[in-house]
């Protein structure tokens, strides 16, 4: 059995006698061999799909993504965020909260309390430390986020010193970071992706996907309703109907019944789009020590070999806890596509030199001791963060945005069904 990482050998990989930290776990969908799993869709309707050379294949191998290095990404970030909220780990993040902010009510078309937003952190924000979430809110006092302290740290940052980013935000340093809506525009701090994962299933063969539905109000396709005059919907009375010159409004495009989701839909068939079916999976995880060896942390102007190792070690140690965590919450990716292991899931250290390999067993519990002490080791080389999350407010301007945005949605789009 494998034994777990400690920190004197983190210590020692990030220094420069490793390259990269890397796990590759076998998987399979929770149905079994031959179960169905069902890709990301992207425009159209397409799958990711592309010929991989593998191991144990002699030619290319029809494989499909089943989960993206940018959605690998936000599970880590995700599943650091539930962690921080249940107490399992403390990490600096600037949070906007919308509590105050109530969600437009479906019912009058006005401002109500249905339910609120919540917080959004900078783990959440799709850009992290650089989104436009945090962009336009604002403090308590009513300083935009980018012109208090904190948020002017992004404008002095780089990779030779990366410690103002490490204050407020170390996952930026590990996922990745462009500020390009900033002061600075395109010119915006850079900081490159440390850590890459992804899932792709193995020999996929596509699917075809059937739609259907029975009503059982056989309800004909053939009624004409209309849009309601007085706001409630729609209505099959010509009389109640909305006018528009002079003549009544079909409710929607056609006034066929569908459009409020009754009546029955006709079975169609859409070849190359139901699903796959797969050999196997494949999650491959690489953090680059390489990359973080790139990063340099002063503190007060000063630089320090030791406290650069020392804050690339956190780095990287949250990236393992990350990934730990992610795994501990379990791979159901999204409906009918669960995947899970029948193996432990050990990590590799690559050397810089060679073909040598060390392996350990990292789960979340170790993970996340590891990253204790790797805070610790850095604390004591002056390498410090912000102990708080940094709560800001939304903007006026950002208020308003989110309730036309929710208004629009009510009057444009109603509730649409999804029948598989």
């Amino acid at each position: 059995m494998t034994k777990p990482l400690s920190i004197d050998r983190l210590l020692s990989a990030v220094g420069g006698d490793a390259a990269a930290f890397r796990t590759r776990i076998a998987l399979e969908p929770a149905g079994g061999p031959g179960d169905k799993v069902f890709p990301p869709t992207y425009t159209g309707g397409e799958y990711a799909t592309e010929e991989r050379r593998l191991p144990g294949y002699e030619n290319p191998v029809p494989c499909v993504v089943l989960d993206s290095v940018q959605s690998q990404a936000n599970r880590v970030e995700e599943a650091l965020q539930d962690a921080i909220d249940e107490g399992r780990l403390t990490l600096p993040v600037v949070a906007v909260d919308f509590d105050q902010v109530p969600l437009v009510d479906p019912e009058s078309n006005d401002e109500g309390i249905v339910e609120r937003i919540g917080r959004i952190t900078s783990l959440e924000a799709p850009h992290r430390i650089a989104d436009a979430v945090l962009r336009d809110s604002e403090d308590f006092d009513g300083v935009a986020f980018r012109k208090t302290s904190a948020g002017q740290k992004l404008d002095s940052a780089n990779i030779r010193d990366a410690t103002p980013v490490y204050q407020i935000c170390p996952t930026a340093l590990l996922l990745g970071l462009w500020d390009s809506t900033g002061p600075k525009g395109g010119l915006g701090v850079k900081f490159q992706r440390a850590l890459v994962s992804e899932i792709v299933g193995i020999n996929a063969v596509a699917g075809t996907r059937s739609s259907s539905r029975l009503d059982p109000l056989a309800i004909s396709a053939s009624a004409t309703i209309y849009e309601a005059a007085d706001g409630s919907g729609w209505t099959t009375e010509a009389g109640e109907a909305r006018e528009h010159k002079k003549k009544p409004n079909l409710f929607k495009k056609d006034g066929k019944p569908s459009e409020v989701n009754h009546s029955n839909i006709a079975p169609t068939l859409e070849p190359g789009k139901g699903g796959v079916t797969i050999d196997s999976a494949s999650m491959t995880t690489v953090i680059s020590l390489a990359a973080l060896r790139r990063l340099r942390f002063p503190v007060a102007c000063e630089q320090s070999h030791e406290r650069n190792v020392a804050g690339r070690a956190v780095i990287a140690a949250i990236g393992l806890a990350g990934v730990a965590l992610s795994l501990e919450r379990g791979l159901d990716l999204r409906s009918r596509c669960l995947l899970v292991s029948g193996a432990e899931s050990n990590w590799e250290l690559l050397s810089t030199v060679g073909a040598e390999v060390e392996q350990f067993s990292m789960d979340a519990s170790s993970a996340l001791k590891l990253l204790e002490s790797a805070i610790a080791h850095a604390e004591k080389q002056g390498l410090t963060w912000e102990k708080e999350a940094i709560l800001l407010r939304p903007s006026a301007k950002l208020v308003k945005l989110v309730r036309k945005s929710q208004l629009i949605a009510l009057t444009k789009n109603g509730d649409q069904g999804d029948d598989e």
